[in-house]
């Protein structure tokens, strides 16, 4: 595992420029041009603004603005989630040619998807920012975890991709299974509501890595809480177990990459 890290540091000059490709490609010839990083969180936002408002008819709640500024914050990570393991996924399939034909580490094709989508990331967090201003949410010393939450957001989409990537190469149906989880998995991931919303049944949704983390940024940023100890240490172990079973799995499957693509 560490030397695949430190081969990932020697080629980072590779990263770059395969993550300035990724971006060429993805806004050549595109009439909105780097509008797309914000359109889809856009989109996301007002389906769930909807649904929240469904939600509240129902419960005879209001829906008030700071459920609003929830799924704002909580959308963003999530559609760089979703983004990121899509193109993941396909990053070594997509790339056969230089797979096969030169030496270099195959993680930087999965890194270099991700930046990519880290790129849309940090224009729609801008954009954020802005809307946070004009509903003054304010800043609060919470603020401080944020950094940590999104490095654990990082990690666990790095070893899921790499972990999907890897097995993509080998079972070709695996991107379709990849893309009816991601479709649904909205549903099962509090981004449109709240988990405290389940009750006695909140520790079910947290349960799901990516959920916790959703959660704590919400709290740190909205609410300016501190984080839930519990939840974060679950946030964090997970995290890392992803991210470590993702290297291994992907390290130890490199060489037969070019004889099965």
């Amino acid at each position: 595992m560490l030397q695949m890290l430190k081969e990932l540091i020697e080629y980072r000059d590779l990263t770059m420029m395969l993550t300035l490709r990724d971006l060429r490609v993805r806004y050549k010839q595109a009439a909105m041009g780097f509008l797309w990083a914000i359109f889809m969180p856009i989109v996301a936002v007002c389906a769930g603004i909807l649904i929240k408002k469904a939600m509240a008819v129902v419960s005879q709640h209001p829906l008030d603005a700071q459920g609003i500024i929830s799924i704002s914050v909580k959308v963003l990570p999530w559609t760089f989630f979703i983004s990121s393991i899509r193109f993941s996924v396909q990053s070594l399939v997509g790339n056969g040619d230089l797979v096969t034909k030169i030496y270099f580490p195959r993680a930087v094709l999965v890194l270099s998807s991700i930046l990519a989508c880290l790129f849309d990331f940090s224009v729609a967090v801008c954009v954020l920012v802005i809307l946070l201003t004009i509903f003054k949410v304010g800043l609060s010393i919470y603020l401080f975890w944020l950094p940590l939450l999104i490095i654990l957001l990082f990690l666990y989409t790095f070893g899921l991709g790499l972990l999907l990537s890897a097995a993509n190469l080998f079972y070709r149906d695996i991107k379709y299974v990849v893309e009816i989880i991601l479709m649904f998995g909205i549903f099962f991931t509090p981004v449109f509501y709240s988990a405290a919303a389940f009750g006695r049944w909140k520790p079910l949704m947290l349960l799901n890595p990516l959920g916790s983390i959703l959660e704590e940024i919400d709290r740190v940023v909205v609410l300016h809480q501190m984080p839930d100890t519990l939840w974060i240490i679950y946030a964090i172990l997970t995290s890392l177990a992803a991210f470590v079973i993702g290297v291994i799995v992907f390290h130890n499957t490199e060489p037969y990459f070019a004889e099965n693509i």
